[in-house]
């Protein structure tokens, strides 16, 4: 008998359905994504997250086009009656560096800046955000993600 291969901590460990769409790393998968994801949330019931939604997976989809070389997005959207997150998934590093490099901070944004306050934007709608690695079984993949949905009633 071999030795069970451990499973990877749940997306959605509230139950409900997942997706993963695959998208070619052009300009136009931040698009592709955003519609993706628009119609996903009004057909299980979450109007009222479409918006937030939307913008986040931009950011998110726009970074790793901008800044890797990666030749596919990976969006995995898993949704149930209260929430949803959404994780994307770039192959490489950033662009003009060694595969597996880890992301550096970015300094704050100020309101003149064009850029570099994306990140910052998802904080502040998301219930949760954070990044993680592919680790043994994908090194080199970046995993950043977000959650949307209500926040749980305090006691």
């Amino acid at each position: 008998m071999s030795a069970a291969t451990p499973t990877p901590v749940q997306l959605n460990p509230l139950g409900g359905e997942s997706y993963r769409p695959t998208l070619p790393n052009t300009a136009n998968a931040p698009k592709l994504a955003r519609d993706f994801l628009t119609s996903l949330l009004r057909v299980s019931r979450h109007p009222g997250l479409v918006d937030d939604a939307r913008l986040c997976v931009t950011e998110l989809v726009t970074n790793a086009h901008r800044h890797t070389r990666t030749p596919l997005i990976r969006v995995h959207v898993a949704v149930n009656r209260k929430r949803v997150t959404v994780a994307v998934t770039d192959d490489g590093g950033p662009v003009g560096t060694a595969l597996g490099t880890t992301l550096r901070p970015v300094p704050a944004a100020t309101p003149e800046q064009e850029h570099g306050r994306g990140l910052a934007l998802v904080e502040s709608l998301a219930l949760a955000w954070g990044t993680g690695s592919g680790g043994e079984r994908h090194p080199g993949r970046t995993v950043v993600w977000f959650t949307l949905g209500r926040p749980e009633a305090t006691a």
